[in-house]
């Protein structure tokens, strides 16, 4: 929608009084870019200004000392509004060191006077002063007037993401982060508008006697207005929400967009959220509002007389005064009072941090201080310390925030990881409310006896903001991962190859830790992080091209290359995302190069636990690949969750240390989760560990399942990736159980655990690592998983013979010998297995043999 005109304004007919047209001044005071956008009548700030034509006078000169011009009104009015310019100042020079006057930095210097003359006779006159009232056309930034604004609105925009989600061209990549642009920096040349105060505003203005004094100066209109108000300065950011009209609609993004207001700007419009009250005080694990599709929140910063316009298709409009509060609109009451929220740990009294959403009674997001009033959930934009989940908005606060509240209710909900009870409640804010203070309280044990946790894969976040991060979601170890899209790289500049932060050593408190390492990536063949090691960096980050690297980049290694390398330098290496890229991750398990297998998930609300990604874990398991596994979220925006799903990894007695959290990872007593946690064991022994068997026989499986939040469905026993023994509940927290099964042949044992934020049947939420049992000596070996594991290994083989842009030859020798051992090394496994198999078409250079 155009800017409409406010109608509490009356311009000034100026063609009788323009003496110069604006073509024939000199170029300090004519507009060089933006001259046809000044001619006849216009509406600048919401305010209409009646300007003159082309081809004739159009402009007021005040170009000589000695000319007065005089300009007709008959009007009362509280404010003169001028539309005017000084000319551009020259650069001058001070004791031999250059100034920044040519950029419009003077100020002070008396340009013109502007004299009102009443109808009784009287006058009274204003000196118009440089950078006060007036300024010039051309200025550099930070040179703006202090009394006087652009002809040129504020810019809201939105983020590069949404801009395309609505059809039209992308916003500057972060220049959209920004939401907004100053009307005084987003043109290169612009007019200032000065509202004269007219300190007899009861009387009719006669004329205005316009002189020079010490600078030239052009007028290119005025106007009128009898607010009581200045009419230029807007009030601070309110809210209201407003049930549509009818023919008013909402675009993909639930966004009001055919919406303006004359005399201010609007800064956003969203459907409107409605809280279910009831469910807000209840135990669901996830509470999200609904979106209304016939009413909206609109966000402004306005005069109190301007109007609303709401376009209802076509050209017709809806039109409000605010300054009336019309029906159809209902008050949100403003956030002006600062509250400190400080959450506490119960049992130590100790400040935490911890994961904070807060909304008002009309669902409106109230953040703290420093946080954004709309969290950005795309990829790569606003990577701070704050969460988007659904249509609910967090922020991560290091254990207290202030935040301005309405008067009234306020909802509130807190959360601190898989252990601690999380705070969902209602406050009451007086206006005396000074402090809220809340206490987070551990329900559940799994951290004193011996386990931590860890999300294996981070993406672009500060490691002080992981580390924040970490802490409020209870993840003890955060692997932020290095890593290159293309030719963008991210946290290449933290890794140093030493530094765990948070460590003790580095003066943190030691529960807390963050990591750099990187995720080293291909197209085709795959990703690999690599977590923990010492000293260089290992490059390339990224090979083979895009996206992973650039355009041109040859395929110069294997996965396994990168892999040996990081075990080198005492790293853990961890196979990403499973099941995806299910290239050459085949042929490193194989060479025994993998220390676990992640599984991922951006966000459990949305997504739990992949069962194809269990089903090819599973896989490697049935040939006898003693791999554990492990749970990362690859976290590359807001709208994923740090440790959404986790890693837990039994220490045991040893103390805890980035260190021995890789040794623990690499010994396998772990779980991934989503929220239930797992305590497993198979004949007393846990994951990782293998049971020898002398012959089959019956074998016992005691288990312990719990959870602060995300009821649990059912608990499955999983014997060579079939269910062995089950257990169904009624969306419990806690349950354990025992039982013994049948074991004819080497196999492996692990525990399942379905639960689903969203009320799914058979979703995963846990899942154990498993316990190797072997019959009398006999290696795991299933020949439907060794065939499709050969001929992973095989498209391995087939792309970089094919299509993979070649390296130079030894580099080629080097990653074909890698693929082919591994290639060997099951092929002959399954030679001695007996096994009879097809193999994968394949390249003429190297042909199989038998």
């Amino acid at each position: 929608m155009n800017t409409p005109a406010s109608d509490k304004f009356a311009a000034v007919d100026l063609s009788t009084t323009f003496n110069t047209d604006r073509d024939e001044l000199d170029d300090t005071l004519r507009l060089v870019r933006r001259g046809d956008q000044y001619y006849g009548d216009q509406v600048f700030q919401g305010v209409p200004f009646s300007l003159g034509q082309a081809g004739q006078p159009n402009v007021i000169l005040l170009g000589e000392s000695d000319v007065e011009v005089e300009i007709r009104v008959q009007q009362k009015a509280s404010y003169v509004l001028f539309l005017h310019a000084v000319e551009q100042a020259s650069a001058r020079s001070m004791d031999g060191l250059p100034e920044f006057g040519g950029e419009g930095n003077e100020l002070g210097t008396p340009v013109s006077d502007y004299v009102l003359e009443y109808d009784d006779g009287t006058y009274t006159t204003a000196p118009i002063l440089r950078r006060f009232a007036i300024q010039q056309s051309r200025t550099g930034w930070g040179a703006s007037s202090f009394a006087a604004v652009t002809d040129v609105a504020h810019a809201i925009l939105p983020t590069h993401t949404q801009q395309l989600a609505n059809g039209g061209p992308a916003a500057a990549y972060g220049q959209g982060e920004t939401r907004v642009r100053s009307g005084r920096d987003w043109k290169s040349e612009r007019l200032w508008i000065y509202a004269l105060p007219n300190p007899e505003s009861g009387k009719t203005i006669e004329t205005i006697r316009c002189r020079r004094r010490d600078e030239r100066s052009a007028i290119y209109a005025v106007t009128c207005t009898e607010l009581a108000e200045h009419p230029l300065r807007p009030r601070v950011r309110e809210k209201l929400r407003l049930k549509l009209p009818e023919g008013a609609s909402l675009n993909a993004l639930g966004e009001l967009e055919s919406v303006d207001i004359d005399l201010g700007v609007v800064i956003s419009t969203q459907a409107a959220l409605d809280y279910d009250r009831a469910a807000w005080a209840g135990d669901a694990p996830d509470v999200q509002p609904q979106q209304s599709s016939s009413e909206v929140v609109i966000e402004y910063a306005a005069h109190p007389q301007a109007k609303l316009y709401i376009g209802t298709g076509g050209a017709s409009q809806q039109v409000y005064e605010l300054g009336s509060r019309p029906a159809g609109i209902a008050e949100i009451k403003p956030a002006w009072r600062p509250v400190r929220i400080r959450t506490i740990d119960k049992d130590s009294g100790q400040p935490v941090a911890v994961r904070l959403h807060l909304h008002g009674a009309e669902g409106e997001y109230l953040p703290p201080k420093g946080y954004h009033r709309k969290v950005n959930g795309n990829w790569f934009e606003d990577n701070y310390g704050e969460f988007v989940n659904g249509l609910n908005q967090y922020c991560y606060i290091p254990g207290e925030c202030v935040a301005d509240l309405p008067l009234g209710e306020v909802f509130i909900a807190l959360s601190r990881g898989y252990e601690i009870a999380p705070v969902r409640t209602s406050v009451q804010i007086e206006p005396d409310t000074e402090e809220l203070t809340f206490e987070l309280e551990r329900v559940l044990d799994w951290r004193p006896n011996g386990w931590v946790t860890a999300d294996t894969h981070v993406h672009f976040l500060s490691p002080q903001t992981a580390r924040l991060e970490g802490e409020a979601e209870g993840i003890n170890v955060v692997n932020l991962l290095a890593s290159q899209w293309g030719e963008m790289f991210s946290n290449v500049s933290d890794f140093d190859g030493a530094t765990t932060i948070g460590a003790r050593e580095f003066g943190g408190d030691g529960e807390f830790l963050v990591r750099v390492g990187t995720e080293n990536r291909m197209q085709i063949l795959g990703h690999i992080s690599l977590l923990g090691y010492s000293g260089s960096m290992i490059h390339p980050l990224c090979s083979g091209g895009p996206s992973e690297s650039a355009l041109g980049d040859p395929q110069e290694l294997t996965m396994a290359q990168w892999a040996q390398q990081c075990i080198d330098q005492n790293g853990l290496v961890v196979m990403p995302h499973g099941p995806r890229p299910q290239c050459e991750r085949a042929a490193d398990i194989v060479l025994g190069l993998i220390h676990a297998i992640e599984m991922m998930s951006f966000n459990p609300h949305n997504s739990q636990i992949d069962p194809y990604g269990i089903a090819d874990w599973y896989r490697f398991l049935n040939l006898g690949y003693q791999v554990p596994v492990v749970g990362g979220t690859d976290k590359m925006s807001a709208s994923s969750q740090l440790g959404g799903i986790r890693t837990y990894a039994h220490l045991g007695d040893e103390e805890f240390s980035y260190d021995n959290w890789m040794q623990a990872v690499r010994r396998g007593n772990t779980f991934v989760t989503v929220g239930p946690l797992i305590d497993f064991a198979v004949e007393g022994l846990v994951p990782g560990s293998t049971l020898e068997m002398v012959s089959d026989g019956m074998i016992n499986v005691t288990w312990k399942v719990a959870s602060v939040s995300l009821p649990i469905d059912q608990v499955e026993v999983i014997a060579g990736g079939l269910i062995a023994d089950s257990a169904s509940f009624d969306k419990t927290l806690t349950a354990e159980g025992s039982c013994e099964i049948p074991v004819s042949s080497s196999t492996w044992v692990a525990l399942r655990v379905r639960g689903s934020y969203r009320g799914n049947d058979g979703d995963i939420a846990a899942h154990s690592s498993a316990v190797q049992v072997r019959v009398a000596g006999a290696e795991l070996f299933s020949a439907p998983d060794a065939t499709a594991v050969l001929n992973q290994i095989e498209g391995a083989m087939a792309y970089v013979d094919t299509l993979a842009p070649r390296p130079e030859a030894t580099r080629y020798k080097q990653l074909r010998v890698t693929l082919e051992s591994a290639h060997r090394r099951l092929h002959e496994r399954m030679h001695q297995q007996g096994i009879y198999h097809d193999h994968a078409l394949h390249s003429d250079e190297h042909p199989h043999e038998h």
